[in-house]
């Protein structure tokens, strides 16, 4: 069987438009948008100024808003200053009263000069006291802290020995197996003597004879 023919025909789209015909269109053209009306120059001078002059309403309601403004403005500052008025006197007062009770003070302080004369010894009194006790507490501070010094040097020394004599005693103890063994050694490599070799003749030839027996 043979391939099916898929192919399209190929259609130009340009022929096909003009084959169609004008498109009837639908609202204005370029033509229509380009002969439109124009304003002349002295026209679009007059609309500019009377921009820049603005409306005779939006002015009057812009001074009225500058003269609330004002007038608030005043009011703030009115009280502000009567404010630090007030405060300025009250400080002032305050002052005052401060002399009054300070002249109050040096009165009533001379008056009472002769009770602290007598309470001022007792005072100077109380006082020595209290300096030997801080004198006592100082040194017996200063007593146990040369104490502790004293110590910490002791332990510090004891420590010292006691190390000294741990490493003597590894030093021995290494001393003590190099000899034994040097010692070994020398038994093992030591060669046989005369004396010895006749002793071990005579012990075989005993043995010799017990067994003949």
């Amino acid at each position: 069987m043979g391939k099916r023919d898929n192919r399209v025909a190929y259609m130009n789209p340009i022929a096909m438009a003009r084959s169609r015909g004008p498109v009837q269109s639908s609202g204005p053209t370029i033509q229509d948008y380009l002969n439109r009306p124009r304003p002349t120059w002295e026209e679009v001078k007059e609309q500019l100024e009377k921009k820049k002059k603005g409306s005779k309403a939006l002015a009057e309601f812009e001074e009225k808003m500058n003269e609330n403004w004002k007038k608030e403005l005043e009011k703030h500052r009115e009280k502000l200053l009567s404010g630090s008025e007030t405060s300025s006197k009250k400080r002032q007062r305050k002052k005052k009263e401060k002399k009054k009770s300070g002249r109050v003070k040096y009165s009533s302080s001379s008056s009472s000069s002769s009770d602290s004369s007598s309470s001022s010894s007792d005072s100077e009194d109380e006082d020595k006291k209290q300096g030997k006790r801080k004198k006592k507490k100082k040194n017996r501070s200063h007593k146990s802290s040369e104490s502790s010094m004293s110590e910490t040097e002791s332990d510090s020394k004891d420590s010292l020995k006691k190390k000294k004599k741990s490493k003597d005693a590894s030093e021995k103890e290494k001393n003590s197996k190099i000899r034994i063994k040097e010692n070994k050694e020398d038994v093992i490599y030591k060669p046989l003597s005369s004396e010895s070799l006749s002793e071990s003749d005579y012990i075989e030839e005993m043995y010799h004879e017990k067994e003949k027996e």
